[in-house]
């Protein structure tokens, strides 16, 4: 028997039209994402890649952000990210060429991970974990400028082992446990195509610059696009590398058209809980940087602001410890 869609109910219909939706854009995302990078993209890269590792200085880089670094019990929103890295450097008259890789897990819950799955909000933060690697080129000049581009691959939902991580970190370091892990998002292959670039920066004094940037995501996780300012003042490094010590504030406001980490994948059904973003979420970070032959350190605070359009910024927004650890052996 043939139903006709007008016996169905209108929100049901609703549903269908904007999951079949998603699974077309996303179709067309990755096919043209292809053909953008096409193989010869592909075969340039890999052989940039295999020279910078053959001719380049290697270096490691450890990230870690964090909220319960701020000596609190509680954990909420964008609660953990960690990623390892390494570059590899090539110094060229006036300019640094970087090629790297990088692995990384983002861990995202709800306001209170106390919290049973049915006491959770139906406006709070869905639980999300974004498992991924990825590669990227960085270009440096001595003017102060910079351009990075990359792609990142990974998965999102159970597959990104989420659950796993926070509970053993939890018990390592005596936290409450997470319990509302089995209402988070559906599993989704996931890539994301990430730009960085700095087109100028303005000395305001030898020890003082401000530079502006703007950048951008796009694909099935992650499409935004951001704009930003870095404030620097100290004993300044135009390349990386170069001996620093020097605090820094930056700001910067995200224009967000998709989040799957609180909307779903787009391949993936929406789950047991999914909301709807905020479109512009500010950002704000104070902290220090130094580096020094093979060793180098970035500490800093975060503040994000709220990224839920139903929630009020009073009880979105947040703070968390960013750290970074540089080692050049």
């Amino acid at each position: 028997m043939v139903h006709s869609t007008a016996s169905l109910p209108p929100a049901r219909v609703a549903r269908f039209i904007t999951n079949y939706m998603k699974r077309q854009l996303a179709t067309c995302f990755l096919a043209c994402g292809l053909n953008v990078a096409g193989a010869q993209s592909l075969t340039n890269f890999a052989d940039e890649f295999l020279h910078a590792r053959a001719e380049g200085v290697s270096t490691f880089l450890f990230d870690i952000d964090n909220d319960s670094l701020l000596l609190n019990r509680d954990d909420g929103f964008y609660t953990s990210g960690v990623r390892l890295g390494q570059t590899y450097t090539l110094r060229r008259s006036g300019s640094v060429a970087m090629m790297g890789w990088r692995i990384g897990q983002e861990l995202y819950t709800p306001s209170d991970i106390k919290l049973l799955p049915s006491q959770i909000a139906p406006e709070d933060h869905p639980y999300a974990g974004w498992l991924y690697g990825g590669i990227f080129k960085e270009t440096h000049g001595i003017d102060g400028t910079h351009a990075i581009f990359g792609l990142d691959l990974g998965c999102l939902g159970p597959c990104a082992g989420g659950e796993g991580s926070q509970k053993a970190l939890h018990r390592l370091i005596n936290q409450p446990e997470p319990r509302g892990w089995s209402t988070q998002v559906g599993n989704e292959f996931g890539v994301v195509l990430h730009a960085d670039v700095a087109p100028l920066r303005w000395a305001l004094s030898e020890r003082v610059d401000l530079t502006p940037t703007v950048g951008g995501r796009f694909g099935n996780i992650h499409t935004d696009v951001n704009v930003g300012l870095k404030l620097r003042a100290g004993r300044l490094n135009l390349l990386p590398g170069d001996a620093t010590l020097h605090g820094f504030v930056r700001v910067n406001a995200r224009a967000v058209a998709y989040d799957a980490t609180l909307q779903g994948g787009y391949f993936s059904d929406d789950g047991p809980r999914t909301v709807q973003p905020q479109r512009l979420v500010g950002e704000a970070e104070a902290g220090v940087a130094w580096q020094y032959e093979n060793y180098g350190l970035h500490a800093s605070v975060v503040r994000r602001g709220n990224e839920i359009r139903d929630l009020p910024e009073s009880t979105g927004a947040q703070s968390f410890v960013r750290l970074q650890f540089i080692y050049t052996p």
